[in-house]
């Protein structure tokens, strides 16, 4: 009984560490580097006929050129609203509209402007860290909860903190590997 109640809380554990990373790798892919890459404005929110609508959903984003973004809107009609969007964006990038589609041209990044990138991405390591701490405090404290209430024993409730703190490390080093890579990337002229 115990040892699959320990196994159920570090799969939970696991699954909720996943999706941690998920959401780093998600929010770094947003991170501007030297090159454009259609990650840059998928996620940007449109409003779209008063809902608030991922980029994504409503056209095609391509990248034709090493700095260059492409976005053709499924629907003309929200070719302003698209560009304004991206104007109100905090991507500092001008929207050029040729009546059928958005073409967003990279300026090659300054040295201050990869800095503050890199300022950005390591807020963004940070928060992932504090997640999966917070996941490890939280499945710690059910550990502790169950142990209490003799649903394991005191060896397994050892055993369980152990692997528990393994996962983290685990997990801690691929969130500090991610944050390594993308910032070799940004500062990569």
């Amino acid at each position: 009984m115990s040892d699959d109640t320990l196994k159920d809380m570090l799969k939970d554990a696991e699954t909720r560490m996943n999706g941690a990373m998920h959401a780093l790798d998600q929010d770094l892919a947003t991170v501007r580097t030297g090159r454009a890459s259609p990650a840059l404005v998928e996620r940007l929110m449109i409003n779209y006929y008063d809902t608030p609508t991922p980029l994504m959903q409503l056209a095609t984003i391509s990248a034709p050129e090493p700095r260059s973004l492409m976005i053709k809107p499924f629907d003309a009609t929200t070719l302003k609203t698209i560009e304004k969007a991206i104007l109100a964006s905090d991507l500092g990038l001008t929207p050029n509209n040729d009546g059928k589609s958005i073409h967003l041209n990279l300026p090659p990044m300054t040295e201050e402007r990869r800095r503050e990138q890199v300022k950005h991405v390591h807020a963004r390591l940070e928060e992932a860290r504090v997640a999966i701490r917070n996941i490890r405090r939280d499945v710690h404290k059910d550990m502790r909860d169950f142990e209490k209430e003799k649903l394991i024993s005191e060896d397994d409730l050892k055993r369980g903190e152990e692997q528990l703190q393994k996962l983290t490390d685990r997990f801690i080093e691929d969130v500090n590997k991610h944050g390594q890579s993308k910032e070799k990337e940004i500062m990569e002229v």
